[in-house]
């Protein structure tokens, strides 16, 4: 049994207007995602910005709560867990926000952001969670002596590792890394995401990474699912994705990623158009309004993700 069984994720954000706040349209920022997670896998979700990707990670901790699916936890549905089962169950799933500022209290030291959630959760004295916060500081490289300082006297990179240690706290099972490394220098990218494996290896951690730089995503994902205006179009292992992607949109990403040779020339596949808008999308393939292969039924039929084989799934009538 998969650790983590998403079953046709949807969230619509309701558009209203007016005094009575009627609502007159529905943004849908996820569209009938499913997918499955292993222990100690690491799947990575990528795509353009604003096509739904956060929103499945957030939807999935009931950060914000879903308009339907189903999410299979360990084989217990979150989505219809009560309250107090679901906080139960929330200290084996855990989020790394993008932004390492501003998720981080700037009213509370290091060593009591570390320790909120083991309070909340546990049943520990003041020195076991003192105890427990420089454990954690330490193993994902900071200093314990640095526990009293606050967040605006570090740096990016430490930041991050203070919201890496956050989630920690609890030994989690799965941890959603809500683009953990967009915000850092290159340099500290690779610290952090070689921390993340480390500490996967280290503890079965299973991740699900959200991204939008395939190369980032290719360095630490076993399997890549690949988000288009709130569907997903294609799901690969990381080697069989990158070396043979199938649908257009998963070539047209690869060919932008930048390849560290002066000499070797890419062909890039520019898309024409922009990205249509979730609040109306096109009928049939979303992806039809730009694809360079489209057909005439294209626009009638919406393609399901299929099995090609070799574990290869791609929503693409071609």
């Amino acid at each position: 049994m998969a650790l983590l069984e998403v079953k046709n994720l949807t969230k619509y954000f309701p558009i209203k207007k007016g005094i009575l706040s009627r609502t007159v349209g529905e943004v849908k920022a996820v569209d009938g995602v499913s997918f499955t997670l292993e222990k100690g896998e690491t799947l990575g979700l990528v795509g353009e910005s604003g096509c739904g990707k956060t929103t499945v990670g957030r939807s999935l901790l009931r950060l914000v709560e879903p308009t339907s699916g189903e999410v299979l936890f360990n084989g217990k549905d979150l989505l219809r867990m009560d309250k107090e089962e679901l906080r139960r169950t929330r200290a084996s799933l855990q989020i790394i926000f993008q932004d390492p500022f501003s998720s981080l209290d700037p009213r509370m030291s290091i060593g009591q952001i570390i320790a909120e959630p083991i309070r909340n959760h546990l049943r520990s004295s003041r020195s076991e969670i003192e105890e427990r916060v420089a454990y954690l500081m330490e193993r994902v490289g900071l200093h314990a002596d640095q526990m009293n300082r606050y967040p605006h006297e570090f740096s990016g990179g430490q930041r991050q590792r203070i919201g890496i240690a956050r989630a920690l706290a609890l030994n989690p099972l799965l941890i959603v890394c809500d683009e953990p490394v967009s915000a850092l220098d290159v340099s500290i990218q690779a610290q952090v995401m070689n921390l993340l494996a480390q500490l996967q290896e280290q503890m079965n951690l299973s991740y699900l990474f959200i991204a939008h730089d395939l190369s980032v995503v290719e360095h630490i994902s076993d399997r890549v699912a690949v988000m288009y205006l709130g569907r997903i179009v294609e799901v690969a292992s990381d080697q069989e994705l990158y070396e043979k992607p199938l649908h257009p949109y998963t070539r047209a990403l690869l060919s932008a990623v930048p390849v560290p040779d002066p000499d070797f020339r890419k062909q890039r596949i520019i898309l024409e158009g922009d990205v249509p808008s979730p609040l109306h999308p096109p009928s049939g393939c979303a992806f039809h309004t730009r694809c360079p292969s489209k057909k005439e039924f294209c626009s009638r039929e919406r393609p399901e993700l299929a099995d090609v084989g070799n574990g290869h799934f791609v929503a693409c009538h071609r």
